[in-house]
């Protein structure tokens, strides 16, 4: 759990003493690769914190699965609205990799809101979320595939091997040649630099 005092750490300090009902306060679970953490429909129960591994959220649209974002370790997870209004969720959550993460319900979460150092990493978090899913949404709207492919490379170059080509392809929204086609042109490019 140190990685996850660190990762909290990075937001706000957070003493030994609030450290320590925090800490005691969440559980551990291990999840296998390619299971299902949340069932669009179903009420998300957990606010969690990823140790290790990768997940993938995405919505059936039209019998399609199409992916909404990733979340790498080491970073939070949950299906914010569901979770806080406990509300069928809109999305699955799947893991791509066997994971391993830290998880709490929504009345020990709002417990701890009572700790200042907890409410301000939880205030912090929620805003830095928040920045990146705008920033989701204007890319998608402005930027092209290949672009956004080439955005992905830069921020984050060893999570494209990670992922499986069907579902970088749905993230990107482009069929699975045509990100075929992107990765080509791109190493292509990449040797003609070096």
């Amino acid at each position: 759990m140190q990685s996850f005092r660190q990762f909290i750490e990075n937001y706000t300090p957070i003493p030994d003493e609030e450290w320590s009902i925090v800490s005691a306060a969440f559980q551990k679970h291990e999840f296998k690769k390619n299971e299902l953490i949340l069932r669009e429909g179903e009420i998300c129960r957990y606010f969690g914190f990823l140790e290790k591994g990768l997940l993938r959220f995405f919505v059936n649209k039209n019998g399609e699965d199409v992916t909404k974002f990733f979340t790498v370790a080491p970073y939070c997870f949950t299906s914010q609205y569901s979770f806080r209004h406990r509300v069928p969720a809109a999305e699955n959550i799947e893991t791509l990799e066997p994971c391993t993460a830290y998880l709490i319900g929504l009345d020990k979460a709002d417990e701890l809101l009572s700790l200042k150092h907890w409410a301000d990493f939880t205030r912090k978090f929620v805003q830095e979320v928040q920045f990146h899913t705008e920033q989701l949404m204007m890319e998608a709207k402005t930027e092209d595939a290949g672009k956004r492919y080439l955005n992905l490379i830069e921020k984050y170059p060893q999570l494209i091997q990670r992922i499986p080509l069907r579902h970088l392809s749905s993230f990107l929204g482009i069929a699975p040649q045509s990100l075929s086609r992107i990765r080509k042109d791109f190493l292509k490019h990449s040797k003609k630099l070096t």
